[in-house]
């Protein structure tokens, strides 16, 4: 489990109008991740209880490479692209795998 690599990233969205486009956007990039991606282990968006203007994404990959890879696809880089004009703000955090249990594994 030591080369996992797995990052959390939590989106402010500005208003209930972009949250919908922005969920959309999600479902697009999601197609493009489950059919070309298969060192993404879990790519899990999240919307915290009270919060709905928020989405918390969680991502795990097999390892650095992986995520680099899940970076270098275009079905991501439109997601970036595209998804700026629905924000309020983002904050990172990037995550080192140490232990843990993963389906398959």
């Amino acid at each position: 489990m030591s080369e996992g690599f797995g990052l959390v990233v939590r989106f402010r969205l500005r208003d209930q109008e972009a949250a919908k486009a922005f969920d959309e956007l999600c479902a697009t990039t999601l197609e493009g991740i489950k059919s070309a991606e298969p060192g993404t282990l879990a790519y899990v968006v999240h919307v915290p209880e009270g919060e709905p203007l928020v989405r918390v994404f969680y991502e795990l990959y097999v390892d650095r490479a992986a995520f680099d890879v899940h970076e270098a696809q275009s079905h991501t880089k439109y997601f970036l692209a595209e998804r700026e004009q629905y924000l309020a703000g983002v904050e990172v955090t990037f995550l080192d795998v140490t232990a843990g249990k993963v389906a398959g594994q």
